[in-house]
C-alpha cells in the first residue's frame, strides 16, 4: 500500500487517514494540519521524508498565474525551498489545478448549458491574479469580467474591468502596489474604509459568479457580502462541508467545485495530485499535460456542482427591446403632456440613447428554471445602429437571448443587419405568434360546425388576407397556402400583389390564390378573414358584411374590431393574438398590458431562455412550419398560456 503525506497550512481539527483504491492501487491518505504554523510544516516534511510515497503540501498559496516570479508568496517558497532537500517528491498541485480547473470551466458550460451557460455572465473574480487561467477561458464565453485584485490587495478603491486590464495590472503596477501603504491607511480612515466596503459589495452585488480563491477564502469574504451573495453561483475549489454550509447560510444557490470529488471524501487539489505521481512512479517534471488529459477523462474527474438547498438551479437572462413609438405612446410619458414631451427630445442629448426601463424577476417554469431580464426603451427613430447599442447595454447585464416587439418589416430589415454586429441573438418572435394564432385557429375550426377538417388534408374553406403585400401578411400568406383550400390575398399595391401570388405558386404549385385590391368583393363569402398591416393604405373591412359563423383572426398592432363592432355581431368569432400568460410569478414596470402578460413576440426569447436555447430562432421572412410547431410545444412545456 502506498502512502501518501499531505501536510496543511490549514485547521488540525480537519485532519484525516483515509485508504482508498485509485488508478488500481491501494493508497493510505494522512492529512496533517499545522494551523498556519510554517516551522511546523517544515519540520513535518522532514519527518516523512522517505517514509512517505509523496508528499503534499496543502493550504499554501499558489503562485500567480499571471505576472513576474517575484509574485510568488513567500511563506509557499519557504516549504519549497525544503522539498528541494527532500528525497520524496513534494507538490503543491499546481499542474492538475491548472488543467482541471480549466477543464471544470469548460465542463460545466458544456453539461449545464450545451455550451452557453456562462454565456454573457457577469463574473467577478475576487482574485484575478490567482485565477488568471480560470478567467482566460471564461473569456471565451462571455466579455463581463471584474476582477477586485487592486481593491482587495492593496485597498485602491477599484475594480478592472476587462481581462487586458488586469494582464496590466499584471506586468508591472502590480508590483508597484505592493510598496504602497494605501491598504494600511484605508484601515485608518473609516471614509475610506465605507467605500471601498461599498465598491466591493457592490461589485458581488452585480454579478452573476462569483469565483472565490481556496486559499484565504473566509478572509476573502467573511464579514461581507450577507446579503450580496443571495441567489448566486460561487466557483471554488475543494469545497468541504464546512464551507459549502458557509455559502448556503448567505443564500448561495450554486457552488461550483473546480476539485473533482472521486475519492469516498472530498480531498485538497495537492492530494490528488499526489496519487497521480505515486501512481504513475514518475517524477513530477516527467508527468505531461496528457497524462493529467488521460486521468482525468478515465476516471472521470468532472468538477462537483452543488446545490445547497437541494434543488437544481439555473437562471437563464433575456431583454425585451420596445421600440420607440411603444415606450412612449404605453408606457414612458403617459402622463407628460405632449408640448413638453417634445420640448424634452430637443434638447436631451441622450435622445438617441436606449435606456433600461425595468428589470423582469419572478419568472419560473413549471420544470423549475427560471428566467429574468430586462426591458429596454428605444429613443428616437428605429434603425440597426439603435439596435446594436441596445444589444450592448443587454449584453453588458448578462443577457443571453434578445426578443423584438412590434416588428415591422423595416425593423425586421435592421434586426437582421444589427445580428451580424453583435454575438447575443436576436429574435423576433413571429414563430411564436404564428403557434399561437394557428392553434388558436385549429381550436375554433374543430369547434366550427361549418368547416370540414380531415387529417392530412388542407382546410376545405376560404380565407382572406387583408394587407397581403405587408411583412406580416406575406409570412402568413405563404403558411396558410399550405393549410387552406382557398386563398384571397388583398392589398391596395396591385403590382406587388402580383408579385407575391408568383412567388408563392412558385414554392406552392397547388396552392389556389386569389388577389384583389377590395375586400368587400369576396368579404360575404369568406369562412375565415386574417386581418394585417398593409404597405399601403389601410384596408377596413366591413363587420356587417361577414357571414355567419365567420372566423376573424387580428394580427394587428392596433384593434382592428372594436368591442362595439363585437357586440353587433355576436355569430362571429375573433381572436385576437396579442399577450400570453408568464409562468411564475412575473414582477416589472408596467408596459400597458395585463398583469403578468407579455406581448407574444417578446415571450418567444422568454421560452427560449427558459428552455436554454440561445439562437436565433426567427428572423427575416422564412417561417418554418417545424420551427412553428416546436415552439408551440416548447412553451407549453414550461407553462406559457396564451391569452385567446
Amino acid at each position: 500500500m502506498k502512502h501518501v503525506v499531505s501536510i496543511s497550512l490549514g485547521k488540525s481539527d480537519m485532519d484525516y487517514e483515509l485508504e482508498t483504491t485509485f488508478l488500481g492501487q491501494k493508497f493510505l491518505i494522512t492529512r496533517i494540519g499545522t494551523d498556519k504554523n510554517i516551522e511546523k510544516a517544515q519540520s513535518l516534511m522532514k519527518k516523512w521524508d522517505g517514509k512517505a510515497n509523496v508528499i503534499g503540501l496543502g493550504d499554501v498559496k499558489f503562485p500567480y498565474s499571471i505576472g513576474s516570479n517575484y509574485l510568488a508568496r513567500h511563506d509557499t517558497e519557504r516549504l519549497m525551498r525544503v522539498a528541494a532537500t527532500l528525497k520524496t517528491p513534494v507538490t503543491i498541485g499546481t499542474a492538475l489545478r491548472r488543467v482541471a480547473y480549466e477543464w471544470s470551466i469548460r465542463h460545466v458550460n458544456f453539461q449545464l448549458g450545451k455550451g452557453n451557460y456562462f454565456k454573457n455572465s457577469r463574473v467577478l473574480f475576487l482574485s484575478g491574479m490567482f485565477s488568471y487561467s480560470m478567467a482566460k477561458v471564461m473569456s471565451e464565453y462571455t466579455d463581463n469580467l471584474t476582477f477586485a485584485d487592486p481593491l482587495l490587495e492593496s485597498g485602491i478603491p477599484t475594480i478592472l474591468t476587462s481581462l487586458e486590464m488586469l494582464e496590466g495590472y499584471a506586468s508591472g503596477i502590480h508590483e508597484i502596489t505592493q510598496w504602497l501603504p494605501t491598504k494600511y491607511y484605508a484601515s485608518w480612515f473609516p471614509l475610506s474604509n465605507f467605500l471601498n466596503s461599498y465598491i466591493i459589495k457592490k461589485a458581488v452585488k452585480n454579478a452573476h459568479i462569483i469565483v472565490i480563491p481556496y486559499q484565504d477564502f473566509h478572509k476573502y469574504i467573511e464579514g461581507y457580502y450577507t446579503n450580496e451573495l443571495w441567489g448566486k453561483t460561487v466557483i471554488t475549489s475543494t469545497a468541504y462541508d464546512e464551507k459549502v454550509n458557509f455559502l448556503k447560510d448567505r443564500g448561495v444557490e450554486v457552488i461550483i467545485d473546480a476539485t473533482p470529488k472521486v475519492l469516498e471524501r472530498v480531498v485538497a487539489i495537492n492530494v490528488l495530485e499526489s496519487l497521480i505521481i505515486a501512481a504513475l512512479e514518475k517524477p513530477i517534471e516527467k508527468i505531461t499535460d496528457d497524462d493529467l488529459l488521460e486521468i482525468i477523462s478515465s476516471q472521470k474527474m468532472d468538477p462537483r456542482v452543488i446545490y445547497p438547498f437541494g434543488k437544481v438551479k439555473r437562471v437563464n437572462r433575456f431583454a425585451c427591446i420596445i421600440p420607440s413609438q411603444y415606450s412612449k405612446e404605453k408606457s414612458l410619458n403617459r402622463f407628460i403632456p405632449k408640448p413638453i414631451s417634445k420640448l424634452i427630445e430637443k434638447v436631451n442629448p441622450f435622445q438617441d440613447t436606449p435606456f433600461i426601463y425595468s428589470k423582469v424577476t419572478g419568472i419560473k417554469s413549471i420544470t423549475g428554471v427560471e428566467a429574468e431580464g430586462w426591458i429596454i426603451c428605444l429613443v428616437g427613430d428605429w434603425n440597426y445602429k439603435q439596435l446594436i447599442r441596445a444589444s450592448k447595454i443587454a449584453k453588458k447585464l448578462g443577457v443571453q437571448i434578445i426578443g423584438l416587439e412590434q416588428i415591422s418589416g423595416d425593423i425586421e430589415k435592421s434586426s437582421i443587419l444589427a445580428s451580424k454586429y453583435t454575438d447575443t441573438p436576436i429574435t423576433t418572435g413571429w414563430s411564436y405568434k404564428a403557434s399561437v394564432l394557428l392553434k388558436t385557429m385549429i381550436d375554433v375550426f374543430h369547434k366550427a360546425k361549418s368547416i370540414n377538417l380531415e387529417e392530412g388534408k388542407k382546410i376545405k374553406a376560404k380565407l382572406m388576407i387583408t394587407g397581403a403585400t405587408g411583412h406580416v401578411g406575406f409570412l402568413f400568406a405563404r403558411i396558410f397556402s399550405k393549410m387552406f383550400d382557398e386563398i384571397y390575398m388583398v392589398d391596395t399595391k396591385d403590382a406587388r400583389l402580383l408579385h407575391l401570388k408568383t412567388l408563392i405558386m412558385e414554392e406552392i404549385p397547388d396552392a389556389k390564390i386569389f388577389i384583389s385590391t377590395r375586400a368587400d368583393k369576396n368579404l360575404s363569402d369568406m369562412d375565415a378573414v386574417f386581418l394585417s398591416t398593409s404597405t399601403g393604405k389601410k384596408i377596413h373591412i366591413d363587420i356587417m358584411s361577414l357571414k355567419a359563423g365567420c372566423i376573424v383572426i387580428e394580427a394587428t398592432q392596433s384593434e382592428e374590431i372594436k368591442s362595439e363592432d363585437s357586440e353587433k355581431r355576436k355569430d362571429i368569432i375573433v381572436i385576437k393574438s396579442g399577450n400570453v400568460e408568464l409562468p411564475g410569478l412575473p414582477e416589472m414596470k408596467d408596459i400597458g398590458f395585463p398583469q403578468k402578460t407579455i406581448p407574444v413576440t417578446l415571450a418567444e426569447a422568454i421560452v427560449l431562455a427558459l428552455e436554454g436555447r440561445f439562437e436565433t430562432y426567427t428572423t427575416g421572412d422564412n417561417l418554418d412550419l417545424n420551427k412553428i410547431e416546436e415552439i408551440y410545444k416548447i412553451s407549453l412545456k414550461h407553462g406559457f398560456v396564451s391569452n385567446k
